[in-house]
């Protein structure tokens, strides 16, 4: 008597067809989805893409630094396997994946 009756409004989101439409229920995954890819996906695409030119582009002679923050220069040079000089008569064999980066030619002079 002092109260009238609530009616529930209808759903904005209806007129896009459906309970919410398509955009409503799935727009906010699909941005999500965008988003991480031109954020995470795309950049670690690009640098393994990067990392590989380089070790095919590894020759003898190079300086390179390892993972392990071994720094030498390429005496041998197989599939898998480097041998690095890291001194005069000292030679350390590691694999091709664990170089991180190419060095400037006599950098190791200069240390």
């Amino acid at each position: 008597m002092f109260i009238s009756n609530a009616y529930a409004q209808s759903n904005p989101l209806e007129s896009l067809g459906g309970a919410g439409g398509f955009l409503g229920q799935y727009g906010f995954l699909i941005l999500m989805f965008v988003a991480m890819y031109f954020l995470m996906i795309r950049p670690q695409m690009k640098r393994a893409k990067e990392q590989k030119t380089m070790m095919e582009a590894l020759a003898k002679g190079d300086e390179v630094v390892t993972a392990g923050g071994v720094l030498g220069r390429i005496s041998k040079i197989s599939d898998l396997y480097l041998t690095l000089e890291i001194s005069n008569g000292v030679e350390l064999t590691v694999q091709k994946s664990s170089v991180t980066m190419v060095l400037p030619k006599g950098t190791l002079k200069a240390l």
